[in-house]
């Protein structure tokens, strides 16, 4: 990469931390993402919107609670302005333009080589055991009912053409300790090879040698376990449904705690011979019945499947209680869906659809990089740091951060992360709440038809 590429890339990271109340230089490495540009092949030109002001641009729009190209692209005429140049044009057209060009090769390097960097500067305190804990888990994502998106995310079957919404299902792994999100796989909610195992399969190579994985049941299976282990990456799963026990057999570790061999079954479908030959025999997996005491969970027991086999380094009960910490990715998926709103997407093709679901997933790794400085600073781990404080907070002092010399900065940058440090969470043991809502919704009618046939049909009446 050329001289004036890297002075481009540190200048954009350097102006636009200092317009967000970011401390990005530290967080979002300039080499990272020059590296991440050489490999796809991105050049800088004379343009308004390279690429890295694109990136910067399309960072701050999914930063803000607006989420509008528009709004995008006014702060970019502020920037602008500030600083005595000539004006853009407050049109968002060219700027749209500009995101479709922005490969999403570019994003996805970016978001996976700045969580390990995240992740690697974790303190031994934030382990479990001296190990590394990632979690996995999938949930679905709406968008705009175009047909481009129609046609690449079908609606559900059960819903009437013109009636529904395109569906997305992702799966996500995400770092027990510090939050970040490690990498994503997403497709259709439906069909062939898209359920959450499948595309977790997809992110197995991501893993690195002696983490644990944690899972929820449909993770459990032979292969994917058996899968997980040839990757020298351990699992703990709740047992699947479908699968019995019997405590009786095996090599006994303690009371309802053994050892058993799980057969390797027939080869599914979606299985190629050679992988499958490649797959063990047998595999031996530690099952595992604790019993859940604490109020408000809707279980009063729970079997594990795990190859963590060594009961004097993993004794049962902190088995389980690692895998009850699973329920943090819950949390995490909520902050990315509800928090920064990604529940409901805004892009109108597949393409941007795929980029807006990174830029988020970015947007929501650098405010966890916050917050592991904020923890690391104040001597509290990140997990009880709280994610929408942190937002508010970094919100609040942005203004500030835009026009002060960078002493004053600095001592801003303090200020910030020790008052997040203060926004806590977790240390509520007994803590239980209903699954329901009080507030109403509004008396709307729901749309039961086309809204083309609907307001041909209101045409038709007046």
């Amino acid at each position: 990469m050329s001289q004036s590429t890297r002075t481009e890339v540190a200048r954009k990271l350097q102006e636009f931390g200092k317009s967000h109340g970011l401390p990005f230089r530290d967080i979002l490495d300039p080499a990272m993402i020059e590296a991440a540009m050489e490999a796809e092949g991105v050049k800088f030109n004379r343009s308004l919107y390279t690429p890295m002001t694109t990136l910067c641009l399309f960072l701050s729009q999914v930063l803000d609670p607006d989420h509008s190209c528009r709004a995008a692209v006014a702060r970019l005429v502020l920037w602008a302005a500030i600083r005595g140049r000539k004006p853009c044009s407050a049109e968002t057209g060219t700027y749209c333009d500009a995101r479709r060009r922005l490969p999403l090769g570019v994003v996805m390097r970016v978001v996976r080589q700045g969580a390990l960097e995240i992740e690697d500067e974790a303190a031994d305190g934030w382990l479990w055991k001296g190990r590394r804990v990632v979690m996995v888990d999938g949930t679905t994502l709406s968008m705009p009912d175009t047909p481009e998106n129609q046609g690449a995310f079908p609606q559900m079957e059960a819903q009437k053409p013109g009636l529904g919404f395109p569906l997305a299902r992702i799966v996500a792994i995400i770092a027990l300790a510090t939050g970040v999100a490690r990498d994503l796989a997403s497709g259709p909610y439906s069909g062939k090879e898209t359920g959450e195992t499948a595309l977790f399969r997809t992110l197995w190579d991501g893993l690195r040698a002696g983490e644990i994985v944690l899972g929820d049941r449909s993770f459990a299976s032979f292969f994917g376990i058996a899968g997980l282990s040839q990757r020298d990456v351990d699992a703990l799963f709740r047992m699947h449904q479908r699968r019995r026990y019997d405590f009786r057999r095996g090599r006994c570790l303690g009371v309802e705690d053994h050892v058993v061999a799980w057969v390797k079954p027939a080869r599914p479908e979606w299985m190629d011979e050679a992988t499958y030959q490649s797959m063990p025999d047998t595999l031996e997996v530690r099952e595992l019945r604790v019993k859940v005491d604490r109020r408000g969970y809707r279980v009063g027991e729970l079997v594990l499947a795990t190859t963590l086999l060594d009961a004097a380094a993993y004794d049962k009960e902190d088995v389980a209680d690692l895998y009850l910490q699973r329920w943090n990715i819950e949390l995490d998926l909520r902050s990315i869906k509800d928090v920064m709103q990604m529940d409901i997407l805004r892009c109108k093709t597949p393409e941007m659809v795929e980029k807006e679901i990174w830029m988020h997933l970015l947007a929501y790794n650098l405010i966890r990089g916050v917050m592991a400085r904020a923890g690391e600073a104040h001597g509290v781990p990140p997990r009880s740091v709280s994610f929408k404080g942190t937002l508010q907070t970094m919100a609040a002092f942005a203004d500030a951060l835009q026009f002060v010399s960078p002493q004053v900065r600095t001592l801003l940058l303090e200020a910030m992360l020790a008052a997040i440090a203060v926004h806590r969470v977790g240390g509520r043991p007994g803590r239980f709440e209903p699954r329901a809502v009080k507030r109403r919704p509004k008396p709307h009618r729901y749309l039961t038809e086309p809204r083309t046939a609907a307001r041909n049909r209101l045409l038709l009446q007046n």
